[in-house]
Protein backbone atom coordinates (compact mmCIF):
# COMPACT_ATOMS: atom_id res chain seq x y z
CA UNK A 1 0.00 0.00 0.00
CA UNK A 2 1.19 3.13 -0.95
CA UNK A 3 0.11 5.67 1.58
CA UNK A 4 -2.67 6.04 4.42
CA UNK A 5 -5.54 6.81 2.71
CA UNK A 6 -8.22 4.76 1.93
CA UNK A 7 -8.93 2.39 -1.17
CA UNK A 8 -11.02 2.28 -3.64
CA UNK A 9 -12.95 -0.69 -4.46
CA UNK A 10 -12.20 -3.50 -7.40
CA UNK A 11 -14.39 -5.47 -10.08
CA UNK A 12 -12.55 -8.12 -11.75
CA UNK A 13 -13.64 -9.46 -15.25
CA UNK A 14 -12.20 -12.62 -16.42
CA UNK A 15 -12.26 -14.87 -18.97
CA UNK A 16 -12.82 -18.26 -20.04
CA UNK A 17 -10.05 -17.75 -22.79
CA UNK A 18 -8.61 -15.35 -24.75
CA UNK A 19 -10.59 -13.05 -27.13
CA UNK A 20 -13.99 -14.21 -25.09
CA UNK A 21 -14.78 -10.35 -24.33
CA UNK A 22 -13.16 -9.30 -21.41
CA UNK A 23 -12.14 -5.92 -22.79
CA UNK A 24 -15.15 -5.20 -24.11
CA UNK A 25 -17.65 -5.54 -20.69
CA UNK A 26 -14.50 -3.65 -18.89
CA UNK A 27 -15.05 -1.07 -21.03
CA UNK A 28 -18.87 -0.92 -21.50
CA UNK A 29 -19.10 -1.07 -17.64
CA UNK A 30 -16.54 2.03 -17.46
CA UNK A 31 -19.02 4.21 -19.68
CA UNK A 32 -21.82 2.41 -17.45
CA UNK A 33 -20.31 3.94 -14.58
CA UNK A 34 -19.22 7.19 -15.76
CA UNK A 35 -22.66 8.08 -17.10
CA UNK A 36 -23.72 7.67 -13.86
CA UNK A 37 -21.19 9.99 -12.30
CA UNK A 38 -18.93 7.16 -10.64
CA UNK A 39 -15.15 8.08 -11.19
CA UNK A 40 -14.38 4.82 -11.97
CA UNK A 41 -10.71 3.47 -13.58
CA UNK A 42 -9.51 0.35 -15.53
CA UNK A 43 -6.49 -1.76 -14.88
CA UNK A 44 -5.19 -4.45 -16.08
CA UNK A 45 -1.80 -5.42 -14.40
CA UNK A 46 -0.26 -7.62 -17.31
CA UNK A 47 -1.44 -6.95 -20.89
CA UNK A 48 0.69 -8.83 -23.90
CA UNK A 49 -0.21 -7.18 -27.29
CA UNK A 50 1.64 -5.04 -29.94
CA UNK A 51 -1.38 -3.14 -30.06
CA UNK A 52 0.12 0.17 -27.73
CA UNK A 53 -0.36 3.99 -27.62
CA UNK A 54 1.09 6.87 -25.60
CA UNK A 55 -0.04 9.05 -22.55
CA UNK A 56 0.06 12.75 -22.25
CA UNK A 57 3.25 12.14 -19.82
CA UNK A 58 4.76 10.63 -23.79
CA UNK A 59 4.33 7.05 -22.23
CA UNK A 60 3.47 3.42 -23.42
CA UNK A 61 0.90 1.96 -22.42
CA UNK A 62 -1.63 -1.43 -23.70
CA UNK A 63 -4.57 0.04 -26.02
CA UNK A 64 -7.39 -1.92 -24.84
CA UNK A 65 -6.85 -0.04 -21.36
CA UNK A 66 -6.69 3.91 -23.31
CA UNK A 67 -10.16 2.69 -24.66
CA UNK A 68 -11.32 1.89 -21.30
CA UNK A 69 -9.97 5.18 -20.47
CA UNK A 70 -11.61 7.36 -23.15
CA UNK A 71 -14.84 5.05 -22.03
CA UNK A 72 -14.12 6.28 -18.66
CA UNK A 73 -13.99 10.10 -19.58
CA UNK A 74 -10.49 10.38 -18.33
CA UNK A 75 -6.40 10.68 -19.09
CA UNK A 76 -4.63 7.25 -19.42
CA UNK A 77 -1.99 6.44 -17.40
CA UNK A 78 0.67 3.47 -17.53
CA UNK A 79 -0.64 2.73 -13.96
CA UNK A 80 -3.62 1.77 -15.74
CA UNK A 81 -1.65 -0.84 -17.42
CA UNK A 82 1.47 -1.47 -15.40
CA UNK A 83 3.35 -3.92 -17.28
CA UNK A 84 3.15 -4.62 -21.02
CA UNK A 85 4.61 -7.29 -23.74
CA UNK A 86 4.97 -6.58 -27.16
CA UNK A 87 6.07 -10.04 -28.56
CA UNK A 88 9.15 -9.96 -31.19
CA UNK A 89 8.93 -13.70 -31.73
CA UNK A 90 7.24 -17.04 -30.33
CA UNK A 91 9.32 -17.20 -27.25
CA UNK A 92 10.49 -13.61 -26.76
CA UNK A 93 9.07 -10.09 -25.82
CA UNK A 94 10.00 -6.39 -24.85
CA UNK A 95 9.00 -5.49 -21.57
CA UNK A 96 7.73 -2.07 -20.82
CA UNK A 97 7.21 -1.02 -17.73
CA UNK A 98 5.22 1.74 -16.39
CA UNK A 99 5.54 3.34 -19.76
CA UNK A 100 9.12 2.50 -20.56
CA UNK A 101 10.90 0.01 -22.37
CA UNK A 102 13.42 -1.83 -20.24
CA UNK A 103 14.29 -5.17 -21.83
CA UNK A 104 13.87 -7.72 -24.65
CA UNK A 105 13.18 -11.43 -22.76
CA UNK A 106 12.82 -14.80 -23.41
CA UNK A 107 9.08 -16.13 -21.48
CA UNK A 108 11.79 -17.97 -19.00
CA UNK A 109 13.60 -15.03 -18.04
CA UNK A 110 10.64 -12.75 -17.41
CA UNK A 111 8.99 -15.79 -15.60
CA UNK A 112 12.04 -15.08 -13.12
CA UNK A 113 11.19 -11.48 -12.11
CA UNK A 114 7.30 -12.34 -11.95
CA UNK A 115 7.72 -11.29 -7.87
CA UNK A 116 8.90 -8.37 -8.31
CA UNK A 117 7.00 -7.48 -10.99
CA UNK A 118 4.00 -8.60 -9.04
CA UNK A 119 4.95 -5.66 -6.44
CA UNK A 120 5.39 -3.27 -9.27
CA UNK A 121 1.53 -4.20 -10.54
CA UNK A 122 -0.23 -4.24 -7.03
CA UNK A 123 1.37 -0.55 -6.26
CA UNK A 124 0.44 0.80 -9.66
CA UNK A 125 -3.67 -0.54 -8.69
CA UNK A 126 -3.05 1.11 -5.12
CA UNK A 127 -2.38 4.46 -6.79
CA UNK A 128 -5.38 4.16 -8.52
CA UNK A 129 -7.57 2.97 -6.02
CA UNK A 130 -6.39 6.09 -3.93
CA UNK A 131 -7.60 8.36 -6.79
CA UNK A 132 -11.20 6.51 -7.56
CA UNK A 133 -14.35 5.64 -6.38
CA UNK A 134 -13.92 2.38 -8.17
CA UNK A 135 -11.24 0.32 -10.56
CA UNK A 136 -11.98 -2.61 -12.37
CA UNK A 137 -9.50 -5.39 -13.44
CA UNK A 138 -9.47 -7.49 -16.64
CA UNK A 139 -7.80 -10.70 -16.78
CA UNK A 140 -5.85 -11.81 -19.31
CA UNK A 141 -6.98 -15.11 -21.19
CA UNK A 142 -8.16 -17.59 -19.54
CA UNK A 143 -8.03 -17.15 -15.87
CA UNK A 144 -7.85 -21.60 -15.20
CA UNK A 145 -4.45 -22.11 -17.09
CA UNK A 146 -3.74 -24.30 -14.58
CA UNK A 147 -0.07 -25.19 -15.77
CA UNK A 148 0.44 -21.41 -15.26
CA UNK A 149 -1.49 -20.13 -11.78
CA UNK A 150 1.63 -20.45 -9.53
CA UNK A 151 2.84 -17.73 -11.65
CA UNK A 152 0.09 -15.65 -12.87
CA UNK A 153 0.00 -12.18 -11.73
CA UNK A 154 -3.30 -11.08 -13.65
CA UNK A 155 -6.02 -13.28 -12.91
CA UNK A 156 -6.97 -14.45 -9.63
CA UNK A 157 -3.94 -13.46 -7.79
CA UNK A 158 -4.56 -9.39 -8.45
CA UNK A 159 -8.51 -10.33 -8.04
CA UNK A 160 -7.47 -11.67 -4.24
CA UNK A 161 -4.91 -8.15 -3.78
CA UNK A 162 -7.77 -6.35 -4.20
CA UNK A 163 -10.18 -8.69 -2.29
CA UNK A 164 -11.88 -8.07 -5.86
CA UNK A 165 -15.66 -10.03 -6.65
CA UNK A 166 -15.03 -11.84 -10.05
CA UNK A 167 -17.06 -11.61 -13.21
CA UNK A 168 -16.67 -14.72 -15.18
CA UNK A 169 -16.57 -14.05 -19.21
CA UNK A 170 -17.26 -16.93 -21.95
CA UNK A 171 -17.99 -17.04 -25.67
CA UNK A 172 -20.52 -18.96 -26.69
CA UNK A 173 -20.03 -18.30 -30.64
CA UNK A 174 -17.14 -20.66 -30.21
CA UNK A 175 -18.36 -22.95 -29.27
CA UNK A 176 -19.01 -24.98 -25.62
CA UNK A 177 -19.95 -22.25 -23.77
CA UNK A 178 -21.19 -24.71 -20.49
CA UNK A 179 -18.18 -26.74 -20.71
CA UNK A 180 -16.03 -23.32 -21.04
CA UNK A 181 -17.68 -22.10 -17.50
CA UNK A 182 -18.70 -24.86 -15.43
CA UNK A 183 -15.26 -26.09 -16.77
CA UNK A 184 -13.70 -23.08 -15.66
CA UNK A 185 -14.79 -23.89 -12.56
CA UNK A 186 -13.90 -27.59 -12.05
CA UNK A 187 -9.76 -25.88 -12.64
CA UNK A 188 -9.85 -23.79 -10.27
CA UNK A 189 -9.46 -24.08 -6.30
CA UNK A 190 -12.07 -23.53 -4.08
CA UNK A 191 -11.05 -19.84 -3.12
CA UNK A 192 -11.04 -19.53 -6.50
CA UNK A 193 -14.36 -20.57 -7.08
CA UNK A 194 -15.82 -18.82 -4.54
CA UNK A 195 -14.14 -15.47 -5.68
CA UNK A 196 -16.86 -15.53 -8.64
CA UNK A 197 -19.81 -14.04 -8.63
CA UNK A 198 -21.43 -14.83 -11.65
CA UNK A 199 -21.27 -15.08 -15.28
CA UNK A 200 -21.35 -13.37 -18.90
CA UNK A 201 -22.11 -14.83 -21.35
CA UNK A 202 -20.83 -13.40 -24.91
CA UNK A 203 -21.64 -13.12 -28.57
CA UNK A 204 -24.95 -14.92 -28.66
CA UNK A 205 -26.59 -15.40 -32.15
CA UNK A 206 -30.13 -16.15 -32.98
CA UNK A 207 -33.02 -15.89 -30.26
CA UNK A 208 -31.40 -15.26 -26.68
CA UNK A 209 -34.90 -16.28 -25.33
CA UNK A 210 -34.20 -20.16 -26.48
CA UNK A 211 -31.38 -19.61 -24.18
CA UNK A 212 -33.32 -19.53 -20.78
CA UNK A 213 -32.63 -23.45 -20.36
CA UNK A 214 -29.46 -23.12 -20.88
CA UNK A 215 -29.07 -20.43 -18.33
CA UNK A 216 -31.52 -22.18 -15.89
CA UNK A 217 -28.75 -25.55 -16.17
CA UNK A 218 -25.39 -23.02 -15.51
CA UNK A 219 -26.91 -21.67 -12.77
CA UNK A 220 -28.61 -25.20 -11.28
CA UNK A 221 -24.58 -26.46 -11.68
CA UNK A 222 -22.73 -23.79 -10.34
CA UNK A 223 -24.74 -21.78 -7.77
CA UNK A 224 -23.60 -18.56 -9.56
CA UNK A 225 -25.60 -15.94 -11.60
CA UNK A 226 -26.00 -15.32 -15.15
CA UNK A 227 -25.88 -11.27 -15.09
CA UNK A 228 -26.87 -11.87 -18.46
CA UNK A 229 -26.37 -12.54 -22.05
CA UNK A 230 -25.07 -10.45 -24.79
CA UNK A 231 -26.43 -10.97 -28.27
CA UNK A 232 -23.72 -11.20 -31.23
CA UNK A 233 -23.49 -7.55 -32.84
CA UNK A 234 -21.06 -6.89 -36.40
CA UNK A 235 -19.36 -3.57 -35.15
CA UNK A 236 -20.30 -1.37 -32.15
CA UNK A 237 -17.57 0.92 -33.74
CA UNK A 238 -15.02 -0.40 -30.36
CA UNK A 239 -11.35 -1.02 -30.81
CA UNK A 240 -10.51 -4.39 -30.43
CA UNK A 241 -7.83 -5.33 -27.80
CA UNK A 242 -5.50 -7.64 -29.93
CA UNK A 243 -4.55 -8.84 -33.53
CA UNK A 244 -6.90 -12.36 -33.02
CA UNK A 245 -9.44 -10.26 -34.46
CA UNK A 246 -7.79 -10.23 -38.17
CA UNK A 247 -5.91 -13.45 -38.09
CA UNK A 248 -6.15 -15.74 -41.28
CA UNK A 249 -8.02 -13.06 -43.07
CA UNK A 250 -9.31 -14.12 -46.60
CA UNK A 251 -9.17 -13.08 -49.94
CA UNK A 252 -11.73 -9.96 -50.31
CA UNK A 253 -15.01 -10.74 -52.61
CA UNK A 254 -15.05 -8.45 -55.35
CA UNK A 255 -18.60 -8.16 -57.10
CA UNK A 256 -20.27 -5.36 -59.17
CA UNK A 257 -21.69 -3.61 -55.61
CA UNK A 258 -17.79 -3.56 -54.21
CA UNK A 259 -16.92 0.18 -53.77
CA UNK A 260 -12.77 1.13 -54.18
CA UNK A 261 -10.94 -1.00 -52.34
CA UNK A 262 -7.76 -0.45 -50.08
CA UNK A 263 -5.77 -3.44 -48.61
CA UNK A 264 -3.30 -3.58 -46.12
CA UNK A 265 -1.20 -6.64 -45.48
CA UNK A 266 -1.14 -8.47 -42.16
CA UNK A 267 2.10 -9.06 -42.02
CA UNK A 268 3.32 -12.02 -38.93
CA UNK A 269 4.25 -9.08 -36.31
CA UNK A 270 1.40 -6.31 -37.32
CA UNK A 271 1.18 -3.82 -33.92
CA UNK A 272 -1.41 -1.00 -34.06
CA UNK A 273 -3.48 -2.71 -36.68
CA UNK A 274 -6.69 -0.37 -35.21
CA UNK A 275 -4.88 2.62 -36.85
CA UNK A 276 -6.96 1.88 -39.60
CA UNK A 277 -10.60 1.68 -37.88
CA UNK A 278 -11.28 4.94 -39.16
CA UNK A 279 -10.65 4.47 -42.89
CA UNK A 280 -12.85 0.70 -42.01
CA UNK A 281 -15.95 2.72 -41.77
CA UNK A 282 -15.40 5.77 -44.44
CA UNK A 283 -18.64 4.99 -46.35
CA UNK A 284 -17.77 4.61 -50.12
CA UNK A 285 -15.14 2.39 -49.79
CA UNK A 286 -13.96 -0.99 -48.41
CA UNK A 287 -10.39 -1.49 -46.66
CA UNK A 288 -9.38 -5.20 -45.40
CA UNK A 289 -6.62 -7.02 -44.09
CA UNK A 290 -5.20 -9.70 -46.40
CA UNK A 291 -2.00 -11.71 -45.81
CA UNK A 292 -1.94 -14.02 -48.46
CA UNK A 293 0.06 -12.95 -51.64
CA UNK A 294 -2.40 -12.24 -54.79
CA UNK A 295 -2.80 -10.06 -57.50
CA UNK A 296 -3.48 -5.93 -56.81
CA UNK A 297 -4.83 -4.40 -59.66
CA UNK A 298 -8.19 -4.18 -57.82
CA UNK A 299 -7.09 -1.77 -55.37
CA UNK A 300 -7.05 1.55 -55.01
CA UNK A 301 -3.94 1.42 -52.16
CA UNK A 302 -2.08 -0.94 -50.17
CA UNK A 303 -0.88 -0.01 -46.79
CA UNK A 304 2.15 -1.26 -44.45
CA UNK A 305 1.00 -1.02 -41.66
CA UNK A 306 3.47 -1.02 -37.97
CA UNK A 307 5.39 -4.03 -37.19
CA UNK A 308 6.95 -4.99 -33.65
CA UNK A 309 10.01 -6.67 -35.70
CA UNK A 310 10.54 -4.97 -39.28
CA UNK A 311 13.23 -6.61 -40.12
CA UNK A 312 11.62 -10.16 -39.58
CA UNK A 313 8.23 -8.61 -41.49
CA UNK A 314 10.61 -7.71 -44.12
CA UNK A 315 12.38 -10.73 -44.86
CA UNK A 316 9.01 -12.30 -44.99
CA UNK A 317 7.82 -9.61 -47.70
CA UNK A 318 10.94 -11.14 -49.61
CA UNK A 319 10.15 -14.73 -48.77
CA UNK A 320 6.81 -15.09 -49.92
CA UNK A 321 6.54 -12.94 -52.58
CA UNK A 322 4.95 -9.89 -51.91
CA UNK A 323 8.24 -7.61 -52.61
CA UNK A 324 7.74 -7.99 -56.28
CA UNK A 325 3.70 -8.17 -56.23
CA UNK A 326 3.84 -4.47 -54.13
CA UNK A 327 7.22 -3.30 -56.56
CA UNK A 328 5.31 -4.69 -59.86
CA UNK A 329 2.01 -2.64 -58.57
CA UNK A 330 3.55 0.30 -57.98
CA UNK A 331 4.90 0.29 -61.48
CA UNK A 332 1.38 0.22 -63.31
CA UNK A 333 -0.02 2.81 -61.14
CA UNK A 334 -0.86 1.87 -57.36
CA UNK A 335 -0.45 3.62 -54.31
CA UNK A 336 1.24 2.19 -51.27
CA UNK A 337 1.28 3.78 -48.05
CA UNK A 338 3.41 2.51 -44.66
CA UNK A 339 3.02 3.48 -41.22
CA UNK A 340 6.16 2.83 -38.60
CA UNK A 341 7.25 0.03 -39.24
CA UNK A 342 5.72 -0.02 -42.46
CA UNK A 343 7.52 2.92 -43.75
CA UNK A 344 10.85 2.07 -42.87
CA UNK A 345 10.10 -1.52 -44.95
CA UNK A 346 9.25 0.81 -47.19
CA UNK A 347 13.26 2.32 -48.05
CA UNK A 348 16.21 1.20 -49.50
CA UNK A 349 17.32 -0.89 -45.85
CA UNK A 350 17.17 -1.47 -42.23
CA UNK A 351 19.75 -1.44 -39.88
CA UNK A 352 20.09 -3.70 -37.03
CA UNK A 353 23.69 -3.08 -35.70
CA UNK A 354 22.85 -4.00 -32.45
CA UNK A 355 20.57 -6.85 -32.42
CA UNK A 356 17.48 -5.17 -31.44
CA UNK A 357 14.84 -7.27 -32.95
CA UNK A 358 17.21 -10.27 -33.68
CA UNK A 359 20.76 -11.17 -34.91
CA UNK A 360 23.01 -7.72 -35.76
CA UNK A 361 22.59 -6.95 -39.45
CA UNK A 362 20.55 -5.18 -42.06
CA UNK A 363 18.15 -6.04 -44.50
CA UNK A 364 17.40 -5.05 -48.17
CA UNK A 365 13.93 -3.13 -48.19
CA UNK A 366 11.29 -2.63 -50.72
CA UNK A 367 13.59 0.34 -52.46
CA UNK A 368 10.22 2.24 -52.84
CA UNK A 369 11.13 5.40 -50.94
CA UNK A 370 14.89 6.89 -50.80
CA UNK A 371 14.94 6.71 -47.13
CA UNK A 372 17.56 4.47 -44.88
CA UNK A 373 16.75 3.46 -41.02
CA UNK A 374 18.74 2.59 -38.26
CA UNK A 375 17.31 0.42 -35.22
CA UNK A 376 18.71 1.51 -31.85
CA UNK A 377 17.81 3.07 -28.18
CA UNK A 378 16.17 5.13 -26.98
CA UNK A 379 12.84 4.13 -27.97
CA UNK A 380 10.49 7.21 -29.69
CA UNK A 381 7.01 7.83 -27.69
CA UNK A 382 5.28 10.66 -28.26
CA UNK A 383 1.75 12.21 -28.92
CA UNK A 384 2.35 13.96 -31.86
CA UNK A 385 0.29 17.02 -33.38
CA UNK A 386 1.55 17.29 -37.58
CA UNK A 387 0.43 19.52 -40.85
CA UNK A 388 0.59 17.82 -43.95
CA UNK A 389 -0.42 20.49 -46.91
CA UNK A 390 -2.01 22.75 -44.63
CA UNK A 391 -4.03 20.20 -42.58
CA UNK A 392 -3.77 19.85 -39.07
CA UNK A 393 -3.53 16.30 -37.62
CA UNK A 394 -2.94 14.88 -34.31
CA UNK A 395 -1.83 11.25 -33.90
CA UNK A 396 1.59 9.31 -31.51
CA UNK A 397 4.58 7.45 -32.24
CA UNK A 398 6.21 4.63 -30.86
CA UNK A 399 9.28 3.22 -32.54
CA UNK A 400 12.74 2.37 -32.02
CA UNK A 401 15.32 3.78 -34.74
CA UNK A 402 16.13 6.82 -36.87
CA UNK A 403 15.04 6.81 -40.21
CA UNK A 404 17.19 9.36 -42.66
CA UNK A 405 15.63 10.82 -45.86
CA UNK A 406 18.35 10.48 -48.81
CA UNK A 407 16.73 12.84 -50.85
CA UNK A 408 13.40 14.46 -52.15
CA UNK A 409 10.63 15.37 -50.07
CA UNK A 410 9.17 14.88 -46.61
CA UNK A 411 5.60 13.67 -46.53
CA UNK A 412 4.84 16.03 -43.74
CA UNK A 413 5.54 18.03 -40.38
CA UNK A 414 5.32 16.83 -36.95
CA UNK A 415 4.80 20.78 -34.95
CA UNK A 416 4.31 19.58 -31.42
CA UNK A 417 5.69 16.01 -29.12
CA UNK A 418 4.51 15.99 -25.96
CA UNK A 419 2.98 19.28 -25.69
CA UNK A 420 6.37 21.08 -26.52
CA UNK A 421 6.61 22.85 -30.03
CA UNK A 422 8.66 21.74 -32.60
CA UNK A 423 9.32 21.94 -36.54
CA UNK A 424 10.60 18.86 -37.63
CA UNK A 425 10.19 16.48 -41.07
CA UNK A 426 8.47 13.28 -40.69
CA UNK A 427 8.13 10.62 -43.72
CA UNK A 428 8.63 10.66 -47.10
CA UNK A 429 6.91 10.76 -50.13
CA UNK A 430 7.79 9.51 -53.99
CA UNK A 431 7.55 12.56 -56.53
CA UNK A 432 4.71 10.87 -58.74
CA UNK A 433 2.87 10.18 -54.77
CA UNK A 434 3.02 6.14 -55.46
CA UNK A 435 4.86 5.96 -52.13
CA UNK A 436 4.42 7.90 -49.38
CA UNK A 437 5.39 7.12 -45.41
CA UNK A 438 5.22 8.28 -41.86
CA UNK A 439 5.90 7.49 -38.20
CA UNK A 440 2.59 8.80 -36.99
CA UNK A 441 -0.09 6.19 -35.92
CA UNK A 442 -4.01 7.72 -35.67
CA UNK A 443 -3.23 9.17 -39.28
CA UNK A 444 -6.55 8.55 -40.08
CA UNK A 445 -8.10 9.50 -36.83
CA UNK A 446 -7.71 13.71 -38.21
CA UNK A 447 -11.33 13.39 -40.61
CA UNK A 448 -9.24 16.15 -43.03
CA UNK A 449 -6.26 14.02 -43.02
CA UNK A 450 -8.01 11.19 -44.50
CA UNK A 451 -9.34 13.17 -46.78
CA UNK A 452 -5.97 14.72 -48.38
CA UNK A 453 -4.90 11.08 -48.53
CA UNK A 454 -8.14 9.76 -50.57
CA UNK A 455 -7.47 12.65 -52.95
CA UNK A 456 -4.07 11.75 -53.37
CA UNK A 457 -4.93 8.13 -54.49
CA UNK A 458 -7.46 9.33 -56.73
CA UNK A 459 -10.87 8.71 -54.30
CA UNK A 460 -11.86 12.19 -53.89
CA UNK A 461 -15.44 11.95 -54.48
CA UNK A 462 -15.80 9.82 -51.00
CA UNK A 463 -17.26 11.36 -48.54
CA UNK A 464 -15.51 11.28 -45.16
CA UNK A 465 -17.65 12.19 -42.34
CA UNK A 466 -16.63 14.95 -39.57
CA UNK A 467 -17.12 12.66 -36.34
CA UNK A 468 -14.49 9.86 -37.72
CA UNK A 469 -11.93 9.38 -35.18
CA UNK A 470 -12.14 10.77 -31.09
CA UNK A 471 -15.82 11.80 -31.83
CA UNK A 472 -16.94 8.89 -33.61
CA UNK A 473 -15.32 6.32 -30.96
CA UNK A 474 -17.36 8.25 -28.20
CA UNK A 475 -19.96 7.45 -29.49
CA UNK A 476 -19.08 4.08 -29.75
CA UNK A 477 -18.78 3.98 -26.18
CA UNK A 478 -21.97 4.85 -25.56
CA UNK A 479 -23.86 2.94 -27.97
CA UNK A 480 -22.35 -0.32 -26.13
CA UNK A 481 -23.05 1.08 -22.59
CA UNK A 482 -26.78 1.18 -23.92
CA UNK A 483 -26.32 -2.56 -25.67
CA UNK A 484 -24.82 -3.80 -22.51
CA UNK A 485 -27.09 -2.57 -20.26
CA UNK A 486 -30.02 -3.88 -22.44
CA UNK A 487 -29.01 -7.30 -22.16
CA UNK A 488 -27.01 -7.77 -18.65
CA UNK A 489 -28.62 -7.19 -15.07
CA UNK A 490 -26.04 -4.32 -14.41
CA UNK A 491 -27.91 -3.33 -10.67
CA UNK A 492 -27.50 -6.79 -10.07
CA UNK A 493 -24.04 -6.61 -10.60
CA UNK A 494 -23.48 -3.65 -8.63
CA UNK A 495 -25.16 -5.55 -5.75
CA UNK A 496 -22.92 -8.18 -5.70
CA UNK A 497 -20.13 -5.27 -5.64
CA UNK A 498 -21.69 -3.49 -2.41
CA UNK A 499 -22.45 -6.64 -0.96
CA UNK A 500 -18.88 -7.73 -1.20
CA UNK A 501 -16.90 -4.67 -0.78
CA UNK A 502 -19.19 -2.26 0.93
CA UNK A 503 -19.37 -0.47 -2.09
CA UNK A 504 -22.14 2.84 -1.57
CA UNK A 505 -21.88 4.67 -4.88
Amino acid sequence: MTSGKSLAPCLAVLGTGSDVGKSIVVTALCRILSNRGIRVAPYKAQNMSNNSGVTPEGLEMGRAQIVQAEASRIPPHVDMNPILLKPTSDIGSQVVLLGEAVANQSAREYHQQKETLFSTACRALDRLRESFDLVILEGAGSCAEVNLMAHDIVNFRMAEYADAPVILVGDIHRGGIFAQLIGTLACLPPDCRDRIAGFIINRFRGDISLFQDGTRWIESQSGKTVFGTLPWVNDLGVEAEDSVVIENPGRPAFDKDYGPAIAIIRTPHISNFTDFDPLVRVSGISASFIEQPQELSRFKAVILPGSKNTCFDLKWLHRTGWSAILKAYVAKGGHVLGICGGYQMLGTRVHDPEGLEGHPGETNGLDLLPVETVLKAPKTTTLSAFEWQGIVGKGYEIHMGQTRLLEGNPLLTITERNGLSCNEADGARACDLSAMGTYVHGFFDTPGITRLWLDQIGLGHVPVSADQGPVERDQAYDRLAKHFESHVDVEAIFSTLKAATGWDK
